[in-house]
């Protein structure tokens, strides 16, 4: 598609939801058509999902049911909005997406990464991010960032700490970039233009 995929993503607390709109703002500046978006959720009815797995009436849920909720809703989301905006030549701008997914429902949950890979390629049409910017901060820092935290942000230590090894398990991968997040917001901002820049060019 005409378009570009830039997902944040990152334990809790890293900041993504700040750099998402910096980042925004920044591609409006210079005259491109953007769309920020989020998972899970971004579309009504996955805000809908979203409203049910993250509540606290799901803490106990199986992680296969949990995880299929996560893909109906990426299912709608990017039928409904990621898909029309790429084929608008918009740049997406999401907080989170699919390795999110694997991190908390397979690693977190125990839940076998190939089996929500083929899950997620299934739910998203095969829709890939053209680049993938991890935040990353030690797990308490972040979790004393947070505020109101919900049903996962409430898990134990290891459990986050798992999340956060899965994520920095991506580093090798060309479409991926870690970037520590205990930077000034400027200056992580200046770092995630660049990568950015060099997608987009």
């Amino acid at each position: 598609m005409p378009g570009r995929f830039i997902v944040f993503e990152g334990g809790e607390g890293v900041g993504k939801s700040t750099q998402v709109q910096l980042l925004a703002q920044r591609l409006q500046d210079t005259g491109r058509s953007v769309v920020v978006t989020r998972e899970p959720g971004g579309s009504p009815r996955a805000e809908l999902i979203r409203e049910l797995v993250l509540g606290d009436a799901f803490a106990g849920v199986d992680p296969r049911a949990e995880l299929l909720l996560f893909a109906a809703a990426r299912a709608d989301h990017v039928a409904e909005v990621i898909q029309p905006a790429l084929a608008a030549d918009a740049v997406v701008v999401c907080d989170r997406f699919v390795e999110s997914t694997v991190a908390y429902q397979g690693v977190g949950r125990g839940l076998r990464a190939a089996d929500i890979r083929s899950l997620s390629a299934w739910a998203s049409q095969d829709i890939h991010p053209d680049l993938t910017i991890v935040l990353d901060l030690p797990v308490a820092e972040g979790l004393a960032r947070a505020q109101e935290p919900n049903r996962l942000e409430s898990e134990d230590l290891a459990f986050h700490e798992s999340v956060r090894e899965s994520f920095l398990s991506l580093a090798d991968r060309p479409d991926v970039v870690v970037l520590p997040a205990d930077q000034p917001q400027s200056v992580l901002a200046d770092h995630v233009w660049a990568e950015v820049s060099r997608v987009l060019s």
